[in-house]
């Protein structure tokens, strides 16, 4: 597919959110919540900080340099280029967020020197499975929203977006790890059809391909939904908010084991690691827009 040329960077958050609207939900957050219902808690309501890793810092900077890859004019999008762009766009983002300076000790830059060639070595992976030279994103790292069932603002950013000249969408996420097993495509799917849903509903056309890119490996996944199944992922969604704002009502977020709790920041504070939760907040009242404002996960943050 070959997308339709655009000159600005597009976002379809929209201006006026119906008054009825009580929430907001990304496609990060639910996956915790269908993950884990405490994991959801502990980002979402208790919003415990968590350190930055090497492999979401590096998602992250990838993120960037695909971004920033096609500010440049066609012919100059080269493996070259993309390597000449991981320097800058790490110093950016430790600018931009000063925490990632921690992971690397003070003076150990073989360490940082590594981290930056890791990237560079994925930026390959991501030039054996596309041409970007033949490519016009319509939209990159785009915040796109849409309400459903009346009351729930569901969003997201789209790592691009791109647009045939008949109209049709392919939404396009890059994955900075390896091609993962089913269980862990299903959540990159629940991710990529939540994006589906949202366009569906603002742009009434249902995409035409839904794509990850998986640059370790070199690998495409390609998945094509429909309308129907549209219209059940989005009644799925709404009950999985239904069950969040049951959770919340009743202060019981249970934790929900599994391979998954090796990567978790949080088991220090979880019972199946004898921990104990912290005190259940005092909820303000909600703003449905607030993390919508703001980066719900950040570029490669989830990779």
């Amino acid at each position: 597919m070959t997308a339709q040329p655009v000159t600005t960077q597009q976002s379809s958050t929209p201006a006026d959110v119906p008054a009825t609207v009580r929430a907001s939900l990304s496609p990060s957050r639910a996956a915790d919540f269908k993950t884990c219902p405490l994991l959801y808690r502990f980002r979402s309501i208790d919003r415990l900080p968590e350190r930055p890793t090497v492999e979401q810092a590096r998602g992250t900077l990838v993120h960037a340099v695909l971004e920033r890859l096609f500010d440049l004019p066609a012919t100059g999008r080269t493996p070259a280029a993309a390597g000449d762009l991981v320097g800058p766009q790490w110093d950016r983002l430790v600018t931009e967020q000063p925490e990632l300076a921690a992971l690397f000790a003070d003076g150990d830059s073989p360490a940082a020197a590594e981290f930056l060639r890791s990237a560079a070595a994925l930026l390959e992976g991501y030039f054996a499975v596309e041409d970007p030279r033949r490519l016009e994103p319509a939209e990159r790292e785009s915040l796109i929203s849409a309400v459903v069932d009346e009351e729930l603002l569901i969003r997201g950013y789209v790592d691009r977006l791109d647009v045939a000249p008949d109209g049709a969408l392919r939404v396009v996420d890059y994955k900075t790890g390896g091609a993962p097993r089913e269980a862990f495509e299903a959540r990159a799917l629940f991710q990529l059809k939540f994006y589906a849903l949202v366009l569906w509903r603002t742009r009434g056309v249902v995409p035409r391909v839904l794509r990850l890119l998986y640059l370790k490996d070199a690998e495409v996944c390609d998945y094509a939904p429909d309308a129907d199944e549209l219209l059940r992922f989005e009644r799925t969604v709404v009950a999985l908010w239904r069950a969040i704002e049951q959770a919340t009502a009743q202060q019981d977020f249970r934790p929900r084991p599994s391979r998954l709790c090796d990567w978790c920041s949080h088991q220090a504070l979880c019972p199946t690691y004898g921990g104990t939760p912290p005190p259940f907040p005092t909820l303000a009242a909600p703003d449905p827009l607030r993390d919508a404002r703001s980066h719900p996960t950040p570029p490669g943050a989830d990779e």
